[in-house]
């Protein structure tokens, strides 16, 4: 018998081996809460899954689509050629194993690729240890499988070598194959379960889905009192929030295990480029080595920037977020919710969604927030805003401006949404500016004044989930009250609950950005702005508007509509770096190297354009914070309403009159 009819048998065996391997991830992946899955959709999506969305995100990283196409091709088209080996009749072919030689020769070519991103050097973002054994191990399956299939296609003129490359091939096979369970293997098996099983399936297909789940507040006490009133059932009396691995659905535990630590969320992660305590690559790390138990090794990658010292206890009951635990309450509060980790995992994992979940039990049964944090959430409570300021005070900014409330009018076509611009001195400006124009386009429309209430973004975001829900229900009382067509703000993150959030709730509601809303003006001919030319303007995309909502061209098209030269930031579009306002990140203040916007800022200056045009009041007041020599920041609707303004002055009254005070 050749060295190559042992060949089908050694794949047989590295099945086997691998079945045993992640069937023990199996069995922890079982012990999350249960979830409801569409196995038959996912199974029938795969393909379009893994070859279009995953390979959509690996091509952003050209050196890594170079290498992974040809190495797990390679990989997987080697197998199952292999496969049909078991056949006699096939594996005495010369022309089979020529074809076998081939499949081994381009996933060498893959692997060659994938050592020349880890050897000498590997790249900063990506993970060592096993990590960095890994394409040994494929070099050792790829290369010893090639010389092994090509001797048996020449006619097995050297034995002895054939079984010497067989025994590399082994080697090299069988070592793979035990890494499915904690090793690098790990992540193709579970990534492809994930990817069928996903917690989100209208991500896929080029569809968004940003929306945060609702929590069950049904529990009549909290986990933390009723743990203390009664003893514990099998599985433990319900909690509020992610407070062990066991809490989360057992989608969430697959998916934590898909992770293929390439590092790219790390590398677009504000908080990690800010040297804030947060790296979404070691989070998520972390919380599948939490999953497996005991006290785990340590960490082959990056360590969190200014790492909090933890003790990194784990199992499946054992708290995530403790003294003794595996992370470190500071690198929980460091999120933005930017979405930048999500929008670039090639394997689609939800790091945002975890977060959240973790912050709900810190916040809901532990009250274990940080101390700025407190304020706010205290305020929520009292008067439903963020700031302490009375509801009636909302519209006080627009004295003179004969602001229309919906109250005296029963219903208008436009019903804006101030939001909490209205009591900050700078989103005033932007809020003046919207009306302003509003006005100019005789528009109908109308707001809520005093019967609007917070939307509920910051306190959702900071875990208290209760809080949110209260406010939701309040507002969609309110608006349930009055007729209007659609809900216009220029808060992206109001935007994004009402329209993504609140249909949870009974909310259902058309929702428009300012600058999509104002694009269509400009467009219907129903406004005349003078072009602002000679200005150079680059475009800042809030993480709210571009990553969670997809709107990357209206602010674009307003601002060309206006004659300005557009430059972009490196960092643009749905791959725009945060300004570092939102998720409560400015309540929670957790310290870092430097600071988030400053960063932003100084891509800004990079495109040496003038002017940052923003649109969202978060986004301005974290960029306008930034000390220094630097661009003025604008929001579009200010730009429009000052070529409006030079519209008129040069030619005369295009755009209706405003209403006297």
């Amino acid at each position: 018998m050749t060295a190559a009819a042992f060949l089908p048998w050694l794949v047989v065996a590295m099945i086997a081996v691998a079945v045993v391997q992640i069937a023990r991830r199996l069995f922890l992946w079982r012990r999350g809460k249960p979830a409801t899955v569409d196995w038959l959709a996912g199974l029938k999506a795969l393909p379009s899954r893994y070859l279009v969305d995953v390979h959509h995100v690996v091509d952003r990283d050209r050196s890594a689509s170079k290498m992974h196409v040809p190495t797990a091709g390679g990989l997987v088209l080697a197998s199952s050629l292999l496969v049909l080996g078991l056949v006699p009749a096939i594996a005495g072919s010369r022309a089979y194993w020529a074809l076998v030689a081939l499949a081994f020769l381009v996933m060498s070519a893959g692997v060659g690729l994938e050592a020349r991103r880890r050897y000498p050097r590997a790249l900063p973002r990506l993970s060592l240890g096993q990590w960095q054994r890994f394409p040994v191990l494929l070099g050792l399956f790829a290369g010893g499988g090639l010389l092994t299939s090509l001797l048996a296609a020449l006619g097995n003129p050297l034995p002895a070598l054939s079984f010497l490359t067989l025994i590399a091939t082994a080697t090299g096979g069988l070592a793979l194959a035990s890494t499915a369970a904690t090793g690098p293997m790990r992540h193709a098996l579970a990534g492809a379960a994930h990817l069928v099983a996903h917690p989100r399936p209208d991500r896929f297909g080029g569809g968004r889905s940003t929306g945060l789940r609702p929590l069950d507040l049904s529990v009549e006490t909290p986990w933390s009192e009723k743990r203390r009133e009664e003893p514990f059932e099998e599985e433990g009396p319900q909690k509020l929030g992610v407070e062990t691995p066991s809490d989360f659905a057992w989608t969430r535990l697959l998916a934590f295990d898909a992770c293929v630590q390439c590092g790219r969320c790390e590398a677009a992660c504000p908080a990690f480029a800010a040297g804030q305590p947060l790296s979404p690559k070691h989070l998520i790390a972390d919380l599948a080595a939490a999953t497996a138990g005991g006290h785990v090794r340590p960490y082959a990658g990056q360590p969190y920037p200014n790492a909090r010292e933890t003790i990194g206890a784990a199992g499946l009951h054992a708290p995530i977020i403790a003294p003794d635990g595996m992370v470190h309450p500071d690198t929980l509060w460091s999120c933005t919710t930017c979405r930048a980790c999500v929008e670039e995992c090639p394997m689609m994992i939800e790091h945002v969604d975890a977060i959240v979940d973790l912050r709900r039990f810190q916040t809901l049964e532990l009250g274990a927030v940080p101390l700025k944090a407190e304020e706010p959430l205290a305020n929520f409570r009292g008067c439903d805003e963020p700031n302490g300021r009375a509801l009636k005070e909302r519209t006080d900014f627009a004295a003179g401006l004969a602001l229309p409330r919906i109250a005296d009018k029963g219903e208008a076509d436009v019903l804006l949404w101030l939001g909490q611009a209205a009591y900050d001195l700078r989103g005033q400006r932007t809020l003046k500016a919207l009306i302003q124009t509003l006005k100019s386009a005789g528009v109908d429309f109308a707001v809520l004044g005093d019967e609007e209430r917070d939307c509920g973004d910051l306190a959702r975001r900071l875990g208290d989930e209760a809080t949110f829900q209260r406010l939701a229900r309040a507002n969609i009382a309110a608006l349930s009250r009055y007729g209007f067509k659609r809900i216009l703000t220029a808060d992206p993150h109001a935007l994004h609950v009402i329209r993504n959030e609140y249909p949870a709730f009974g909310g259902h509601y058309e929702v428009i950005h300012h600058t999509a809303f104002l694009a269509e003006l400009v467009a219907a001919k129903r406004l005349a702005p003078a072009p602002l030319t000679g200005r150079a303007v680059t475009y800042h995309d809030p993480c709210y508007l571009g990553r969670y909502q997809g709107e990357v061209e209206a602010p674009r098209d307003l601002l060309d509509a206006l004659g300005l030269e557009r430059r972009e930031m490196a960092r643009s579009g749905k791959r725009s770096m945060c300004c570092g306002g939102g998720g409560g990140a400015p309540a929670t203040d957790i310290p870092g190297d430097t600071r988030i916007p400053d960063i932003r800022m100084g891509q800004a200056m990079d495109t040496g354009a003038r002017t940052v045009a923003v649109a969202c009041p978060q986004c301005t007041a974290m960029l306008e914070g930034v000390t220094g020599e630097r661009p003025e920041v604008k929001d579009v609707a200010e730009l429009l309403w000052e070529a409006l303004q030079a519209g008129e002055r040069t030619n005369g009254p295009a755009v209706r009159e405003l209403e006297p005070a």
